[in-house]
């Protein structure tokens, strides 16, 4: 018998009818040789720190920090997860082999990883792996089941993520509690949930410490339209005025006209953060809310698998893009703007498909299964999704950028205006109060201006306006995404932003229920669509002084670090002893009350293997120890040599002699203090006993 085991109740459903299991039992289905079960999410967690140890139990600040020598998964404390567990345990224990039908990405090989190796399981593993859940994706699973080796390391990464979150959020929970906390309030820290505070917080302390300043602009208006003084703002009203007299009573004169031509290509496919932005923005769909909904699109079967960090398709979903797009067709909401295109050999464009660019999963599009029955959020939701992918194989927008210069007695001015030749791509979003993911522009750029002639001149009305500098704009949860995906960057470029994808905070399928969690602590709220730092959020920032808990770049450096566990070019050994220094590091610190900044280095991909610290050896030359200050810290391990930086870690001046001791600059950076440095060398003689 073929044990398959899914996540949910309603993917084991789908799985069952299309593989001939119908019969239903208790926990289960069965029929044609296979019996299918499922978990409901997660059925197992990392144990608690007590379950460890009876001593921590109690949360004081003599326990930490709390790393266990090896850690344990145990059963969630349900009975309805209890019953289905016993359940999976007895058909495992009869299974010819087992089909891992998980949710295809980190998160999903965990959760049946995890139960698989609480109930003993000994027989083989096939891992089925599709990006959609309809009958045609899943009999093609069936018929390429892979085996569950090839996922390893997609597995690697999510124990590494699981382990390093529990480290570092359990120890500096307790720690902050404890040290700082007042009636008995818990102050949560999270690798993650704390970088986003951080990041909203300081947006805040900047939009409240803004100090408005005036300026002045000068316009003037020829033929109802609006030039703007090419010499752009003034500092004071006095420069403006004498700006202004000079121009008043004299003619204005056009001395240039130039039209530019220019091609705007379809907006991306969606990603599961571009969706959540998009909807954000357009619909006023919280993060969570369009997950939801998108996930149980995924579940009808209607768009495929939609927890995906790539806007691209691979090239082997070409071949299935035109009966997409014919099921489309088939609709009367669809039909007007999916006719052009049927029939037609479709374009295949590097910006939508590149092999390179797609890993376990690509980018959100709709199946060939018509939608129906949805409810209003599902039924946006979707429509979005459709039409950015119908829009991708449209042909280019084309339109005319016009520029007209002008002068008035020596002040040059200057207006332009767009001009839409042919629609192209934006006809698919025609008439729509959303989905043309155009950029917030002034309405002077967007404007069609009427025909000039150079040379020609006449009367015009300058105007100098007084107006105020703007502070920055609080984050809402599209913008919050957005910094979160390029780990605090402001970028606007598509194309640089798929580029700082890499070291963003956070993964597509997190960064919702990390947003949640800020609501649910209490340490944000939101007004409008603006999120504001409550004075809890504010106050815990301000009592963090370790940049380490606080930085966003950090953070975005090791989710760069566990994409590079997934595709076996780090190692999740070290992953976790640099964590593990790091939280010895912030928990020294916070019981000395330095505190002291830690500045962060992104370090490169090391496909060397780590030794048993879990660290690169890297020799750091005797012969550096000339010019070594006097006050450098003496070495702990040999206490005759002194710590000096070497190329890529602190160590002994005496590695040469045999005195192994090693700081990695994830530990302590090259640019450290002296504190600093102190700090670190006595977190890791205290984990090393030394």
């Amino acid at each position: 018998m073929i044990v398959c085991i899914a996540e949910k109740p309603s993917v084991a459903k789908e799985i069952a009818s299309v593989i001939g299991a119908s019969k239903k039992c208790d926990g289960y289905y069965e029929g044609n040789g296979y019996r299918v079960t499922w978990t409901f999410g997660h059925l197992c967690t990392l144990k608690e720190p007590h379950e460890y140890t009876g001593s921590w139990k109690s949360w004081q600040l003599s326990s930490l920090p709390m790393i266990p020598p090896k850690f344990g998964i145990k059963l969630i404390d349900d009975k309805g997860i209890e019953k289905q567990f016993g359940i999976i345990t007895n058909l495992f224990s009869s299974a010819e082999y087992i089909v891992n039908c998980g949710d295809a990405g980190q998160e999903g090989e965990l959760i049946q990883r995890w139960v698989m190796q609480k109930a003993g399981c000994k027989c083989p593993v096939k891992r089925l792996w599709i990006s959609s859940l309809t009958e045609e994706a899943i009999r093609e699973g069936f018929a390429h089941l892979k085996d569950e080796s090839e996922f390893d390391k997609l597995y690697e990464a999510g124990v590494s993520r699981a382990i390093g979150d529990w480290l570092l959020g359990i120890n500096a929970t307790r720690l902050y509690t404890v040290k700082y906390g007042q009636q008995k309030q818990v102050l949560s820290i999270g690798r993650v949930q704390t970088p986003t505070l951080a990041l909203i917080v300081k947006r805040q302390a900047e939009i409240e410490g803004f100090v408005p300043k005036p300026y002045w602009e000068l316009k003037t208006v020829y033929r109802e339209t609006s030039f703007t003084a090419a010499s752009g703002r003034f500092d004071s009203a006095e420069e403006g005025n004498k700006a202004l007299e000079l121009i008043t009573g004299f003619p204005f004169t056009i001395t240039d006209v130039s039209k530019k031509q220019g091609k705007e290509a379809p907006p991306r496919l969606f990603d599961l953060t571009s969706l959540q932005v998009e909807c954000n923005k357009k619909l006023s769909l919280s993060a969570d809310e369009t997950l939801k909904a998108i996930q149980s699109l995924y579940e009808k079967k209607y768009t495929t698998y939609p927890r995906v960090d790539t806007t691209y398709l691979s090239d082997d979903i070409y071949d299935k893009i035109p009966g997409i797009i014919s099921r489309l067709a088939e609709t009367s909401e669809y039909k007007s703007v999916t006719l052009p295109l049927t029939g037609k050999k479709l374009p295949k464009s590097k910006k939508v498909f590149d092999n390179s660019k797609v890993t376990d999963h690509h980018a959100i599009i709709p199946t060939n299964v018509i939608a129906r029955n949805l409810s209003e959020v599902e039924k946006r939701v979707y429509d979005m999704v459709v039409r950015r992918f119908v829009a991708a194989f449209y042909p280019d927008c084309k339109f005319a950028v016009t520029s007209v210069n002008g002068v008035a007695n020596g002040i040059k001015f200057k207006a332009s205006g767009k001009e839409i030749i042919e629609a192209g791509w934006r006809a698919v979003f025609d008439k729509l109060k959303y989905g043309d993911d155009d950029k917030d522009k002034g309405e002077d750029e967007n404007a069609t201006l009427p025909s000039f002639v150079k040379g020609e001149s006449g009367e015009h009305a300058p105007l100098l306006s007084e107006k105020m500098t703007q502070p920055p704009k609080y984050y809402t949860e599209a913008t919050l995404l957005r910094a979160m995906e390029t780990a605090g960057k402001l970028v606007e470029d598509e194309t640089l932003r798929e580029a700082l994808k890499e070291n963003g905070i956070g993964r597509p399928s997190t960064r919702a229920a990390i947003i949640e969690t800020l609501y649910k602590r209490n340490y944000i709220r939101k007004e409008r669509k603006n999120l504001i730092a409550t004075a809890t959020g504010k106050e815990l920032i301000a009592t963090i002084k370790d940049e380490l808990l606080k930085s966003a770049e950090l953070t975005g450096i090791w989710e760069n670090k566990l994409r590079k566990i997934e595709s076996d070019e780090y190692s999740g050994k070290r992953f976790i002893e640099e964590l593990k220094e790091m939280v010895n590091v912030i928990v020294a610190n916070v019981k000395s009350e330095r505190g002291a900044k830690i500045s962060i280095e992104s370090v490169p991909a090391d496909k060397s293997k780590p030794n048993k610290k879990g660290v690169k050896k890297e020799p750091v030359k005797s012969t550096e120890t000339k010019g070594v200050a006097d006050t450098a810290p003496i070495c702990p391990v040999c206490k005759k040599g002194k710590i000096i930086k070497g190329k890529k870690a602190y160590g002994c001046s005496r590695w040469d002699k045999g005195c192994r001791f090693v700081i990695p600059f994830e530990v302590c950076p090259p640019d450290a203090s002296a504190e600093m440095l102190k700090n670190a060398i006595v977190g890791i003689a205290a984990k090393s006993n030394v």
